[in-house]
């Protein structure tokens, strides 16, 4: 199959495979639309099975960032880029050095920042190559905490429209995934009286949210049958698929990670059984935003602001979804494609 026949192509601008011998290095760049400025989005480092599984995910990711920036009113068009190999045993300066001489190959169509296993410091190194970066330490920094606010602002939206109250003290909430954006998710639901159920590989991780919020922990396969108000996923990709819809007994689907529907057609189905659905890309905005305010020198005052007005966003985009019975995933795709067509 070429990638103009792949079924996550969808008219990108340009893709970009990198390879560099001497360092290791193997990565995917993809630019999916430039319409409203310059493609933002992380680089993501996994070690996926294929190659053909790293060209899907970073096509898939990077459509969702188009739509993210579009969502959030910010003044940038969507890319993403995935480096495949062991987070634990790849990371080099060497490797980070070659990709950021391929991001800076792109005369600034795309702009990088941090995403799965890749850290502040990691982009540092790569900015020793490209000023195509956005969260570099000394700048915008570590966008998780803006992540976090946005996806927990954006669950008491849901709350509001699903559950009567965007009051969260008592509801019982199911937390896939504590990383640094998930954890920071977490407590601000436990300081709103929120009860926790969690999971993660991390034991550290685990132990910890248990001593600091009373959660209960339960194994990773365990986290969809639970009994819970809100199934929050906040690690990997298209854990809302065939098997875990038959577990679920939650009334809200609000978490951070990207991707979460395995395929689109979940989305009607999570809205024929009941569930509210935040679309991924609008609740979990926090982060582009907050990189954004380094990209265009945004005022951490706008930051702010930005990130806040994700209740808002959802908080129409539920009432507008319940007005025309249509599935939330479906009219924010919709409403992303309208912003970017008015620009053009």
């Amino acid at each position: 199959m070429s990638l103009f026949e792949h079924p996550e192509f969808d008219h990108h601008d340009e893709v970009v495979f990198c390879h560099d011998e001497e360092s290791g290095l193997k990565a995917i760049i993809a630019v999916h639309d430039t319409t409203l400025g310059p493609s933002l989005g992380g680089t993501r480092l996994w070690n996926y099975g294929s190659s053909a599984e790293a060209l899907t995910d970073v096509l898939r990711l990077s459509r969702g960032m188009t739509y993210k920036s579009a969502m959030a009113g910010l003044p940038l068009g969507g890319g993403k880029a995935v480096i495949i190999g062991d987070a634990k045993t790849i990371k080099s300066d060497k490797l980070f050095r070659a990709y950021g001489r391929f991001i800076n190959s792109l005369g600034g169509k795309y702009i990088t920042a941090e995403d799965v296993n890749i850290r502040t410091s990691d982009i540092d190194v790569v900015a020793q190559e490209t000023q195509h970066v956005a969260g570099t330490a000394d700048k915008a920094g570590d966008p998780s905490p803006h992540t976090a606010l946005g996806t927990y602002l954006g669950l008491k939206a849901a709350a509001k429209h699903r559950l009567g109250s965007d009051d969260l003290n008592g509801v019982k909430i199911a937390v896939q995934g504590l990383g640094s954006v998930g954890y920071g998710f977490a407590k601000y639901c436990h300081d709103d009286g929120a009860e926790l159920i969690v999971s993660d590989i991390n034991e550290e991780a685990l132990e910890r949210a248990k001593n600091e919020f009373g959660a209960t922990v339960v194994g990773l396969d365990e986290i969809y049958s639970v009994d819970a108000d809100v199934y929050a996923p906040c690690a990997l990709g298209a854990t809302i698929n065939d098997d875990t819809l038959k577990q679920l007994k939650c009334k809200i689907i609000a978490g951070s990670a990207n991707n979460q529907l395995a395929t689109p057609e979940h989305d009607k189905v999570v809205k024929d059984m009941g569930i509210l659905y935040a679309p991924d890309y609008v609740i979990n905005a926090g982060g582009v935003i907050h990189v954004c305010s380094e990209a265009t020198n945004m005022s951490l005052e706008e930051t702010e602001k930005r990130v806040r007005d994700i209740y808002n966003t959802l908080d129409k985009l539920f009432a507008r979804a319940k007005d025309e019975d249509r599935p939330t995933g479906e009219l924010a795709d919709q409403m992303a494609r309208e912003i970017i067509a008015n620009a053009k």
